[in-house]
């Protein structure tokens, strides 16, 4: 069996962390998601892995490189063009045309292969559904969870028949208006022939436009009902869920790295942490390099990347911090996501540090004393400048 993991997309519905990062390489527990996905793919024995990329494609090939590493093969196939000027241009062809490309130049889907977006936490048993499928002769089968009725509009609803063959598709509809409960987790199964049904050139998708048209020729299609666990980071609402969830110890696959130190206190290399009057309660992690100052309090579920800064007087409570990210004295965060100039509110509303009334935050490697002017002529590492909570501007 191979594998073909979905990556190309541009993630506009997960910025600001999709400003510098394609979204497959947004960090849970400071690993990109898709690394999780590539190490459950050779957990099951699937080590041929090609990957469609275009938005930031670099970042991905850079760190995943040919797959050595996780031992696997890693192949990609770039979609997009380059101008008369030399600079390479994104341009996705949509999920089933980026199938057709690599088929074409290679023939690289000779099997059956799993088909996986690279934006999503998962423990499927892979041979199980593996199982199903060929129990079914089926050529394509679709992974889906069963989802309660006020969910349905969050995703594209399976309906099928009493043996699990696909009769149709909505997408994302009313609780009244919904025929069905499974939801599509974006994980199929296909046999190679199927691939000869998608047209050459196009822009073409795979629930949009292949998936109809399966069932319009009566293909063996059918639906997968998995019991497992799906994290889908739809937008950064999501990823704050899903990193409080992982945090607390919800995945059991996953856990925190690092060296436990304290109760619900993980710590990378070479921190500092000054106890006097500081508050810690977990679940925490602290990167390494990180300084936490006298008189700090972190509240967990809580991350913090490797070579932050939090000073004197400030909070941090469920909260996710990127890398390199400066708390600065008497400043108070709560629930946010803080990824190098932006901050991002649990419900999803962005800031920009230059929106916020005093600093703040800032990149921890700046070593001014302010990013900018401020009204008042105290400084932000004045000890009695009065607290300032975030989550009131964000």
């Amino acid at each position: 069996m191979k594998a073909m993991i979905l990556a190309a997309g541009k993630g506009t519905r997960v910025q600001p962390l999709t400003y510098e990062l394609p979204k497959p390489m947004i960090p849970i527990l400071g690993k990109p998601v898709m690394e999780y996905l590539v190490e459950h793919l050779v957990k099951y024995g699937i080590t041929e892995i090609m990957v469609n990329v275009s938005y930031l494609h670099q970042k991905i090939e850079d760190y995943f490189g040919e797959g050595q590493r996780f031992g696997a093969q890693i192949g990609y196939s770039f979609e997009g063009y380059m101008t008369d000027d030399g600079e390479v241009m994104p341009k996705p062809i949509g999920s089933a045309g980026g199938l057709k490309k690599i088929q074409e130049f290679g023939g690289f889907f000779d099997e059956t292969t799993l088909v996986i977006c690279g934006d999503a936490l998962i423990d499927l048993d892979i041979k199980s559904a593996l199982f199903e499928h060929r129990q079914k002769g089926a050529l394509v089968s679709i992974i889906t969870k069963e989802v309660a009725p006020e969910k349905t509009v969050d995703y594209g609803m399976v309906v099928t028949d009493e043996e699990g063959r696909v009769l149709s598709f909505q997408e994302k509809p009313k609780p009244e208006e919904a025929l069905s409960n499974l939801a599509s987790t974006g994980i199929y199964i296909f046999e190679p022939e199927v691939l000869e049904l998608i047209p050459s050139g196009e822009e073409f998708d795979i629930g949009s436009q292949l998936f109809p048209l399966l069932v319009e020729k009566g293909v063996p299609f059918f639906a997968q009902k998995r019991f497992f666990n799906w994290i889908d980071i739809g937008n950064v609402k999501d990823y704050w869920a899903v990193s409080q969830s992982v945090m607390l110890g919800e995945m059991a696959h996953m856990t925190m790295p690092g060296t436990q130190i304290a109760e619900g206190l993980w710590v990378g290399l070479n921190t500092s942490i000054d106890w006097e009057g500081t508050t810690i309660e977990g679940p925490v992690y602290l990167g390494s390099g990180s300084t936490i100052e006298a008189g700090s309090t972190i509240i967990g579920p809580t991350w913090i990347g490797h070579g932050s800064q939090i000073c004197s007087g400030s909070k941090v409570e469920r909260s996710i911090l990127f890398a390199y990210t400066r708390v600065s004295p008497h400043s108070s965060m709560s629930e946010l996501v803080v990824c190098t100039d932006y901050c991002v509110s649990r419900e999803g509303k962005m800031r920009h540090v230059s929106d916020c009334v005093q600093d703040s935050w800032r990149d921890a490697r700046d070593r001014r004393g302010q990013t900018r002017p401020t009204a008042s002529s105290a400084t932000p590492d004045t000890p009695d400048t009065p607290v300032r909570k975030l989550e009131d501007a964000a």
